[in-house]
């Protein structure tokens, strides 16, 4: 009897290590499975994080580099000074051409009117009469423009020859009075009159050819003549 139940025991204990066994042999399998299916991480920017990233890299963009920004218009006083330069080279032809007297128009009340003798005479091109800091309208090629809008002041009644102290061209003024050092000249606030590059001064050819930049507030002596007057371009 004892003999019996020693069996049975031995029996039970065996079919229980067996079904042990293959219970972890089932369940192994299982647990691979699983951690196969796992969702794999994703560690690149998400499409909000990249338009968050263009959003910001926009605003810093516009801010910097936008038309009223300083950045900008220091930019555009650089290119507005070869734009004077073209002018000066026209002037000097139209000067060559006129036994040394430049463009003059009895009457004139803008510099357009003056100015526009120099096409198609001495230059074709129209484009430097528009200073790029500015939103005045293209000129047409090679076509007077005496009834249209340029971006420059003109001293009318100059020479060449009156020396490297005596302007000829400058952006818009606030107005047409002579300047001492300090005074206004180009605007302050960015708002018209004298504003083509805002609030951030402009430059000022002259009669050498040399061109000079100053802030809002004139950094030289700009004065007028009774034989020469100022001109500024059409508002």
């Amino acid at each position: 009897m004892t003999l019996k139940c020693s069996q049975k025991e031995s029996r039970g204990d065996e079919l229980v290590k067996f079904r042990w066994s293959v219970g972890l042999v089932i369940q192994r399998p299982s647990i691979r499975r699983r951690r196969r299916t796992l969702p794999p991480v994703d560690r690149g920017f998400s499409l909000l994080e990249l338009l968050i990233v263009v959003a910001i890299i926009f605003v810093l963009f516009t801010l910097y580099f936008g038309g009223g920004t300083k950045g900008y218009q220091t930019k555009q006083i650089a290119n507005c000074e070869k734009n004077l330069q073209n002018v000066y080279v026209a002037l000097k032809t139209f000067s060559m051409d006129n036994h040394d007297q430049l463009p003059n128009a009895a009457g004139a009340a803008t510099s357009e009117i003056p100015l526009s003798q120099l096409i198609p005479r001495c230059t074709t091109g129209t484009g430097f009469f528009i200073c790029p800091g500015t939103k005045d309208s293209h000129l047409p090629d090679a076509q007077p423009f005496a009834d249209r809008r340029i971006s420059y002041a003109y001293y009318m009644g100059r020479t060449l020859n009156d020396g490297a102290d005596q302007p000829l061209v400058t952006d818009r003024q606030v107005n047409t009075n002579s300047k001492r050092v300090g005074e206004p000249l180009f605007s302050s606030d960015g708002k018209k009159p004298g504003n083509n590059h805002r609030q951030y001064g402009g430059n000022a050819l002259f009669c050498d050819g040399n061109v000079q930049s100053s802030p809002a507030h004139s950094a030289f002596a700009l004065t007028n003549t009774p034989k020469v007057v100022l001109l500024n371009p059409k508002p």
